[in-house]
Order: C-alpha cells, then structure tokens, then sequence
C-alpha cells in the first residue's frame, strides 16, 4: 500500500510525514529530478502489510508551473498510488481547500488531514468535520501533527479507505457556463482519460485551465485541440473573464460556502499572529532587518565553526588522528606491509577523517538553520532579500543557499533544493563556489602571513568582496545566455513563529548526518586513495621516498605550464592546486611538504604571483564533495563535469588578469 501525502506549505506536512512514519524514512530523489523525495513506512496494517507514505512537496495547485508542482502531478499520474492523505491547516482553511478540491477530482481513495485544530480551538474556533465531509464528499480527520493528536485515528482511516477503495463523491461544484464546458470536454475526451489512466473531470477541468500538458498526456487529435481552443472562447465571453479566474473563482465560491457551513471562525488576533505581528516590526524592519540578520547568522556562523562546532570538530580531528596513529603503530609492531599502512593510514582513513571530523561543524549549522526554518524566520529573510536577488535574476529563496555557502559548499548546494524553480536552482548552484567557504581560510591565512604581514586581513577581505562581485558578474552573464527568462514568481507565505519540533529537528540532522557519512566512505574513500596511490608510487610502480619522484609530481609537471601565465607555473604550486580537489585545507600542508629543506616559499611565488594563487583557490572547481554533489543535483554527469571545467577557466581567466594588473602597478 502506497500513499501520497499532499498539502500546502507550512501546513505542518513534515511534521505529519515523521509523526506517522518515524525514522522509518529515507530520503532521496523523485525519478528524473532532483527534488527531493521522502519515503517513510506506517507500522503495519491488521493484515500484516505495511503503508508506505511518499512525501509530495509542498504545493498550492496542481497546475503545471514551480517543479514541486509538476513532480507531484507527474508522481501520482505515473506512479498511481494507492490514495492520498490530504493535510490541511485549519487555521488557513479556505486556501488549503483549494488544493483538496483538485486532488479529490483525481478520483483516488483520500483522506483529508485537518490540522493544528489545537491552535484553533484555543483561539475560540472549531470546524464541524463530518459535515465538512459530507459536503466536500472525503472523509475528513482533526489532528495536531505536533502534539500527536489524532495520528492513530487518521491511520485507521486512511487503511480502511484505501482498503475499500472509497473513491471521493461525485461532488459537481461546477455552475453556469463552466459547467457546461466542463461537461462537454468531459464527454469528448472519455476515452482518452480512460487510455492514460486520468479522471475524466479532473482532465476536462485542467483543459479548460489551458493546461498544455494535459492535451499532450490525452493524445488529443488537432481537431479535438481545436474544438478545446473554441469552447474556451465561448466560456469567456459568457463569463466575462478568462478560463482561469472562471475556474477558480467557481471552487472559491464552493469553498466559501462550504466553510461557512462548517466552520467557526478563531479571532483573528490570536496570540501566535500577535506575537508574530511584534516580531516582524523589529526583524522584518525596512532598514534593520538586514543588519539584525547578518548580526544572528554572524553569531549562528560562531557558533557553529567556532565555539561550538568548531571545538567539536577539533575534538574530533584529534581523536581520529590518535585512531590512526594508533592503527599505524599497530600494524606496524604486527609486522605488516609498509604499503598497506601507508594506504590504510595515509590514504583511505586520512581522506576520510579530514572529512570526517567536520561533521560536528555541519550538524551544528544544520541544527541552527533548521531551528530558523521551522520557526518561520527564513522565510522572512527570502522576503526581504527578493528585491535584491531578482536585480541578478534570482528570487529572494536564493539567499539561503548562497550564505550557507560561506561555511561549506556541500550543504549549500543541498539547501538548494528548496529552489521552486528549476532555473533558479542551477542559477544558485553555479553561484556557489565564488562563496569563500572556510576550507579556504587557511589557504588565505597561509598565504597572506608569508606575502602580506601587514596587511593579512585586508588580503583575506578582499578576496570575499571580489568573490561576491564575480557572482553578480556571473549571474547576470548566466541571466542573459544560458538562463534566459524571467524567474519564478515569488510568492511566499509567511507563517506564524512557531517553536520547532523537537523530533522533526533531530530526524533533520540525522538525515543530513548520515548523507554526508556515505558520501564520506564512497566518493570522497575513493578519491583519497587515488590521491595516495599517485603520491606514492612512480610511472613504473615503484614506491617512492620522495613526492617529487611519484607520479602525481609528474602529472603536477605536466599542466604547471598551463599556470605560467598566472605566475606560478611551477610543479610544486599545481601539486597543491591538484591536491586542493580533494580537500582545499590539502593546499597548505602540500605546500608545506614540498617547501622543506633548500625549497622556500619564496621560490615559488612573487607577491603578485601570491595574490594570483589566491584568487585562484578562490575561483577554480570547488573539493571532490562539493564537485560530486554538484554533479548529483544537476542530474548530470556530463554537465555537473562541464560546470567544474568552466569555473576552472573562468578562475584562471580571472587570476591571470588580476596577475597582470598588478604587473602594470608593482
């Protein structure tokens, strides 16, 4: 048994989605996008079978336009599941039925889900359920998904719904000239819905809506598009309005009815709105706002790389290098092979541990900006952030990724699936590397102590302003060639404050945990012991005592050439560089292997050289996570490989013209 679970956004789905299925969840991505997908299972039904819960995104409307949207349509028309919980907040009740009526025309066994019925009691409301049930012909269920309030009454009735196959009534709504259109699409198109496995009127309502994509799915003939195309004129010259707003004013006024029937209004100054109202005048303020935001992720960016995430994740790096050298020490007094030790230590489990020992950093962030999500704060900060974002081609949504980018380019790319817009996503994704994430602090903190003492910090600064000005150079080029277009509209709502739920945070971070463990011991196992291997033995496959001699020196040797241009062409520089894909911390301490003895710093870098080096690291392909995430999101080997490629060129385009300005002032 399969069911969908649909609703609006900040209805309290996730929390619905975790209060039935617990952590029996995993995550991953609807077939053919990268939006991501929740399957969760229900302890078992009274015949011994289980429930599987697939989590739909968040959507208002079953029309055809965000990527939510369109995955959630093509979900239950391709995958055809079983039936549909419909959850619905019963604060915001008129809105969300909006939704319930287009997926009860889908003709599926559904169940609706009222939520937060707690918070409307409270505030003086009620809703009669069952005669909301008898008008809107679904059974209908009062929950509060965050108390657990009404889980197992919802369970049962959704088993014995699906079960018994109870489709929703046949509740006509429709009146005056789009009932008759309806109606007459309705007969035309029979046998092409029944062919592609649609309800007659929901198909028929989506033609008069002019939805494209449902003529295509019909396999409709040109003249039966052309009969469509006329019954759509006459409809609006009868309404005096175009297909659309007839359409939706008509559920409107059958939701407004129904409601007033059924539904005692809560004040509308409740205690969460009022709250919220005080709130918003100080974060939402037309010239604070912006400063109190950037003073809460400063101090969420402290927190979390440095007095908190920060201890742990050196608690934890040491802790693993005590694991390792203890495993050396070992192996080594059992006798073992120098060169398995070697792999074992100094390839596999030191890759992995470098990556390893920054996931208390991550869970730190991830529980900080989780708590700002589910507490309705980040979405006032997409609101505030749109005006200037859209000057770029970009929606105010945009914003989250890109400062989470500062910390870590992995999670970023992650939280960009929150994107309703495809465009907009991959406009983001590409964005993402110019945003100096912390594996390049020490890298501008080594470099500047030994080529700009005096001025380190202005060095660094300046390398995150320009990061940021070639991100808006980069996204206006991307606006006007390879993402052509307007954005999406943005439209946001924004919720009450809320505290956040204590397991959905924690079923959050253990998600994210345990995706960034696996990419540990498969991408990023794989690269380090590629990086050893190349390190440690010769193009004859002799192991090596000196790097120079093994054969990643050699490749090194092979495209420093590409780098003289830039002033450091030099094999030493593009090992670092070449090591720097694995993890960008590897840059220092390759640079400080291959430094020792006769070879200083100094020769291999002039001052103007340094700076280039810098912007360099700044610019070129982000680490082998960050480069395989990328890959995974944009669905495409080829292109995930192809974006890599260009943000190299466009790094040495841009570090070989800052090299040589400063030529022109030194």
């Amino acid at each position: 048994m399969i069911l969908a679970l649909a609703g609006n956004q900040n209805c309290g789905k996730t929390t619905l989605f975790n209060a039935l299925t617990g952590s029996n969840q995993h995550v991953g991505n609807f077939p053919g996008v990268t939006v991501e997908q929740k399957i969760g299972t229900v302890k078992k039904t009274k015949d011994g079978s289980d429930v599987k819960i697939v989590d739909l995104p968040g959507i208002y409307s079953l029309s055809p336009y965000s990527s939510e949207e369109i995955v959630s349509r093509d979900y239950i028309f391709n995958e055809k599941p079983d039936g549909i919980i419909n959850i619905v907040d019963a604060s915001n009740i008129e809105r969300n039925l909006y939704l319930s009526l287009q997926l009860a025309s889908l003709g599926l066994p559904m169940v609706i889900a009222l939520n937060m019925m707690d918070e409307v009691e409270s505030n003086g409301g009620s809703v009669d359920t069952k005669k909301l049930a008898e008008i809107l012909g679904v059974p209908v269920v009062p929950i509060s998904a965050s108390k657990g309030e009404g889980i197992e009454e919802l369970k049962d009735v959704f088993i014995r719904v699906v079960e018994n196959k109870e489709r929703p009534k046949n509740v006509d709504y429709c009146t005056g000239e789009v009932h008759r259109a309806i109606h007459s699409l309705m007969h035309m198109i029979e046998d092409h819905a029944a062919d592609a496995g649609i309800s007659r009127r929901f198909a028929a309502t989506k033609l008069v809506e002019g939805d494209e994509s449902m003529a295509k799915r019909l396999k409709l003939s040109q003249n039966e598009i052309e009969t469509i195309e006329h019954t759509l004129i006459e409809l609006e010259k009868e309404a005096g309005v175009d297909a659309q707003a007839a359409i939706a004013d008509m559920r409107y006024e059958f939701i407004a009815d129904a409601v007033e029937k059924t539904v005692k209004k809560m004040s509308a100054d409740t205690k969460q709105h009022k709250m919220s109202v005080a709130i918003d005048k100080v974060l939402t303020h037309k010239f604070f706002g912006l400063p109190i935001f950037f003073l809460i992720m400063g101090i969420v960016f402290y927190l979390s790389f440095d007095l908190i995430g920060g201890n742990l994740t050196d608690l934890c790096d040491g802790l693993i290098e005590k694991g390792i050298e203890a495993l050396r020490t070992g192996m080594t007094d059992f006798g073992t092979n120098p060169v398995v030790i070697s792999l074992l230590c100094d390839g596999a489990l030191k890759g992995i541990g470098s990556i390893l020992s920054f996931l208390p950093t991550i869970i730190v962030l991830f529980l900080f900006l989780s708590i700002m999500e589910d507490s309705g704060y980040m979405a006032r900060v997409a609101y505030i952030m749109d005006k200037l974002l859209r000057k770029i081609g970009l929606s105010g949504r945009s914003f989250v990724p890109l400062l989470i980018g500062f910390g870590c380019t992995v999670p970023a790319v992650l939280s960009s699936r929150t994107l309703s817009s495809e465009r907009d996503r991959k406009m983001t994704i590409m964005l993402l590397p110019f945003m100096s994430c912390t594996a390049k602090l020490p890298i501008y903190g080594f470099m500047s102590s030994i080529f700009f003492p005096d001025h380190a910090g202005l060095v660094t600064l300046s390398l995150y302003i320009l990061g940021l000005v070639l991100a808006i150079v980069m996204a206006l080029i991307l606006k006007n060639t390879v993402y052509k277009g307007k954005s999406v509209p943005f439209v946001m709502e924004l919720p009450n404050y809320r505290i956040p739920g204590i397991k959905t945070t924690f079923l959050l971070l253990f998600e994210k945990a345990k995706d960034f463990i696996v990419r540990a011991f498969t991408v990023i196992f794989a690269a380090s012991v590629i990086i050893w291997f190349l390190q440690s033995f010769d193009i004859r496959f002799n192991i090596v005592t000196n790097s120079e001699a093994g054969m990643l020196a050699q490749i090194a040797k092979f495209i420093a050439p590409v780098f003289k241009p830039l002033g450091f062409g030099n094999w030493r520089a593009a090992t670092a560089l070449i090591s720097g894909f694995m993890a960008k911390e590897a840059v220092v301490s390759i640079l400080e292997v291959l430094t020792t003895g006769e070879v200083a710093m100094g020769d291999l870098f002039t001052t103007a050289s340094a700076y280039s080096f810098l912007v360099f690291t700044l610019l070129y392909t982000p680490c082998v996570a960050a480069f395989a995430t990328i890959r995974k999101e944009f669905g495409n080997k080829f292109k995930g490989t192809m974006v890599a490629l260009m943000q190299s060129a466009y790094a040495w385009v841009i570090a070989f013209l800052v090299y040589r300005i400063i030529l022109l002032f030194i």
